[in-house]
């Protein structure tokens, strides 16, 4: 099989995504909330509707499979009082989006997003009653983001995805190195992390390519440490467990290449 060459120059900011999106601008005005009719929006679009579909689709075109997804059942079963969060891997436009409900199920999830996801024509409106939280533009906008994540994670219990990773880079089958921003969320509101890592195998059966998705945790924040260094051990457990589980690819559809090893 003849395999695609990406060629990279800089492993935390490109992007290989094929979606060409203006991003609108995430201010003061932007509405976090939604109020009424999302809410009901969200429960016929995500719950009634997205959620089944997902599985459909995973199935059929990626085979796709978790493993160890007992463990969040588990911490579901304790009743705990406030949601968590849950970390990725972003290597797939498609499969991404939807992974994390299979992943919680029956736990509905947020996921924290680039503007480009609320900025499309028309499913633009739609993936705000999906779970999407843009990231703000600016500090006032700051606020209403912060309001959100704490009141999705500590008052309605969702689960909260976070792609630290930030750029897609299709069917990789590595684990690019993140910073440890995304990680003072846990560490703020002191709740659980758990780790997902897509990984891409051989489909025996029906030919192609399989995803397998591994759930790792739960990971607890720190608390007699300074915030900072709480902060970076997280992410450098999410990190080292989702490297090791990245050893499970056995198939590379696309081959990355940075610039200078040319």
């Amino acid at each position: 099989m003849k395999k695609k060459i990406i060629y990279y120059q800089n492993e935390l900011e490109d992007e290989f995504s094929a979606a060409q999106i203006k991003a609108r601008a995430i201010d003061e005005n932007y509405d976090y909330d939604g109020g009424l009719g999302r809410r009901i929006a969200r429960l016929f679009v995500y719950v009634i509707f997205a959620k089944p579909v997902a599985f459909i689709y995973l199935k059929l075109f990626y085979g796709h499979r978790i493993v160890n997804r007992k463990i969040i059942k588990d911490y579901l079963k304790k009743k705990s009082d406030k949601g968590f969060f849950l970390y990725g891997n972003h290597t797939n436009a498609g499969a991404d989006a939807l992974i994390p409900s299979m992943v919680c199920m029956p736990k509905n999830v947020s996921v924290i997003v680039h503007p480009n996801n609320v900025s499309m024509p028309v499913f633009g409106h739609v993936t705000p009653c999906l779970g999407a939280i843009p990231l703000p533009d600016d500090k006032k906008a700051m606020v209403n983001f912060m309001k959100s994540v704490e009141a999705r994670v500590c008052k309605v219990k969702d689960c909260i995805t976070i792609y630290p990773e930030a750029h897609i880079w299709p069917y990789y089958t590595h684990i690019r190195p993140f910073t440890d921003k995304s990680f003072g969320y846990p560490v703020k509101y002191k709740t659980p992390v758990f780790c997902f890592t897509n990984t891409y195998q051989k489909r025996f059966f029906f030919g192609g390519v399989r995803m397998v998705t591994y759930v790792d945790g739960p990971f607890y924040p720190e608390e007699d440490i300074p915030v900072v260094k709480s902060r970076k051990c997280l992410r450098d457990a999410v990190y080292d467990t989702m490297v090791k589980r990245s050893g499970n690819n056995n198939v590379e559809k696309i081959v990355y290449k940075k610039k200078q090893d040319i």
